[in-house]
């Protein structure tokens, strides 16, 4: 998953130069599921290479995709105003006012371990999950199987959705499971889900759960749990003192503990980040520096920060490169041992930051995106390339949030 991500909506004048493609390297799912249609649902097309996209949706709902390969918008429709967005890739899941707002943006691929399929679809908006209060979405890397998982902080309830269902543009709720109100998480890995507890409001341990909402029986501490995304190792939980690391060994559900380094006064990480589906994820320890979590080495590296930041995202390419955004609108291309600047941008969103708005880093393995709100820009940055600006996207309105999807 993707935890919660700040998206920029895109319907104006393009300025354009190039771009271009390629594969990732392959390693199993997480999940522990498989697809014998290799990710095909009836009605789409598959196609030669990913659909790379920007589907948005603005401050009043509206939402519309810009197809990175031909820069052709289309509109999609409109939902109520959301206050929040979360993504996998494929589906945009929009908190507003009643719950959750569920956009598929009919682009999509399937990780079929050694190769890749990619499909295309007519995007649509599915409809709402109801929930009370803030909600935190977790996601998996898979669009066409498993579940996702929506915990409502207000009521407390905790949803696992069927996203094969979502694939066939139905919303149908695997489980709905009352708990006291907090901060929580439902996150799912393969055929079961992780869901976090709480006592007098604050989270405490994170329990196993099938599908169907019974228990497995596991039940690990994890003090004050924040931040969640899923790896080609396991599904990350992070804690007051480390994080967790689900995964599925044949039919069972079993969870690792990654404290942080003995000694260390640094914050915890509360949200995570990576290019999709890696194994290394990377997040800030408040002011003081930035966590970067090996998932398959089971070790964390404190890095120090070059400027004060406002995000980091793992790329995890052979370069080892992480990407920051400072406070000061610049793009910092970082090395993952060292936390040396090995380039930067100009502060291509130094305007939103000043008036309190949240841009957007997104990394894919070629590219980052940045949104410029207040700019109403969008970026495409070739961070391999000295940090170059390949393509800026103007936008006729305001900007409000923004998901790379077709990956």
């Amino acid at each position: 998953m993707r935890s919660r991500i700040t998206l920029f909506a895109l319907t104006g004048a393009l300025t354009v130069a190039l771009a271009a493609c390629g594969t990732t390297p392959a390693e199993p799912p997480s999940s522990g599921t498989t697809d014998d249609g290799h990710g095909d649902i009836a009605g789409a097309e598959e196609v030669a290479e990913p659909q790379l996209g920007l589907t948005s949706i603005d401050p009043h709902g509206t939402v519309s995709h810009l197809d990175l390969l031909d820069e052709r918008v289309t509109d999609i429709g409109e939902i109520p105003a959301p206050t929040d967005m979360t993504t996998d890739g494929r589906y945009l899941f929009a908190e507003t006012s009643d719950g959750v707002e569920i956009v598929d943006s009919g682009v999509w691929t399937w990780d079929h371990v050694d190769h890749f399929h990619y499909y295309r679809a007519e995007p649509a908006l599915l409809g709402a999950v109801d929930g009370k209060g803030d909600a935190t979405i977790a996601t998996t890397n898979l669009s066409t199987t498993g579940g996702t998982g929506i915990s409502f902080a207000g009521s407390g309830d905790a949803v696992l959705l069927d996203t094969h269902a979502l694939s066939k543009r139905e919303i149908s709720e695997l489980f709905r499971i009352e708990r006291e109100p907090h901060d929580g998480l439902v996150v799912p890995v393969g055929s079961f889900a992780l869901v976090t507890e709480a006592t007098d409001g604050i989270g405490t341990s994170v329990r196993g759960y099938t599908a169907d909402g019974e228990e497995t029986g596991l039940d690990e501490s994890c003090v004050a749990p924040a931040g969640t995304i899923t790896t080609r190792v396991g599904a990350v939980v992070g804690c007051a003192d480390g994080a967790l690391l689900a995964h599925v060994d044949g039919d069972e559900l079993q969870v690792e503990r990654i404290p942080y380094p003995e000694g260390t006064t640094a914050p915890a990480v509360t949200d995570f980040d990576n290019r999709e589906g890696r194994p290394t994820v990377a997040g800030l320890a408040g002011s003081e520096g930035i966590w970067v979590l090996d998932t398959r080495a089971r070790s964390w590296t404190l890095l120090p920060s070059p400027a004060p930041l406002v995000h980091v995202t793992a790329v995890d390419d052979e370069d080892g490169h992480l990407l920051a955004l400072a406070q000061d609108g610049r793009v910092l291309v970082l090395d993952d041992e060292s936390g040396a600047v090995l380039a930067e941008t100009p502060p291509l969103a130094a305007e939103s930051l000043a008036a309190g708005m949240t841009p957007t880093l997104i990394a894919d393995q070629h590219r980052a995106y940045l949104s410029a709100p207040a700019e109403h820009r969008l970026y495409e940055i070739d961070y391999a390339d000295a940090a170059r600006v390949a393509r800026t996207f103007d936008t006729a309105t305001e900007p409000a949030f923004v998901a790379e999807t077709g990956r």
